[in-house]
C-alpha cells in the first residue's frame, strides 16, 4: 500500500478530491496549509507528490477528525531499527478512547518517516499524549543506543484538522 500526499490551497485540493472521487482520498488543514492524502495500491493522480509506503496501519482514515503527523528523519542505517519498532509495537494506541487510525510510513523520496494518527477530535489526543500509554510508549525504547547514529536532526510534528463538509 501506498500513501501520498499533497499540499496547497484548501479550495484547489477539495476540487482535486471531488474530482477523484472513486479514490480513497482525505482532505485535512491547519492555519498554514492544507493537506490532501491519496492511499492506494497503484499510482497517485498528483502531479509531485511525496511519496511514502505504509509500513504499519490500523484503523481507517475518514472525513472527520484530528491528525497528527511525526516526522522523523531516519539515517539509512537506523531504518531496519526504526521499522522493527514499530512491526513490532504493542498496539496500545488502537486501544486508547478517541483514537481512530494509525499509519507508518516509509519515505521514497526523502529520509523522514511520517507516524500519521487520527483521533477523534483534538482532545482525545491530548487525553492520550497526557496519559501513561504515552509515557511508556515513548520512553522505554531508547535505552542502550546512540540517538545521533539513527536520528540525523530532531523531529517535529504537524497537526490538521479533517473538515466535515457536510452540512
Amino acid at each position: 500500500m501506498k500513501l501520498y500526499m499533497a499540499t496547497g490551497t484548501y479550495e484547489f485540493l477539495k476540487k482535486l478530491e471531488q474530482k477523484h472521487s472513486n479514490e480513497s482520498m482525505v482532505i485535512m488543514q491547519n492555519a498554514e496549509t492544507s493537506l490532501l492524502i491519496h492511499e492506494t495500491e497503484g499510482d497517485s493522480v498528483f502531479q509531485e507528490p511525496r511519496r511514502y509506503e505504509v509500513v504499519d496501519r490500523s484503523g481507517s482514515f475518514q472525513k472527520n477528525g484530528f491528525v497528527v503527523c511525526n516526522n522523523i528523519p531516519v539515517t539509512d542505517e537506523g531504518r531496519p531499527l526504526f521499522e522493527y519498532r514499530f512491526k513490532n509495537r504493542a498496539g496500545l494506541i488502537e486501544k486508547v478512547p478517541g483514537f481512530v487510525a494509525i499509519r507508518v510510513l516509509r519515505p521514497l523520496d526523502t529520509d523522514t518517516y511520517v507516524i500519521m494518527t487520527l483521533w477523534e477530535n483534538e482532545k482525545a489526543f491530548i487525553r492520550w499524549k497526557n496519559s501513561e500509554q504515552y509515557s511508556n510508549a515513548h520512553g522505554k525504547n531508547n535505552k542502550g543506543e546512540n540517538k545521533k547514529e539513527i536520528f540525523p536532526r530532531a523531529s517535529y510534528v504537524t497537526q490538521y484538522t479533517i473538515p466535515n463538509d457536510e452540512y
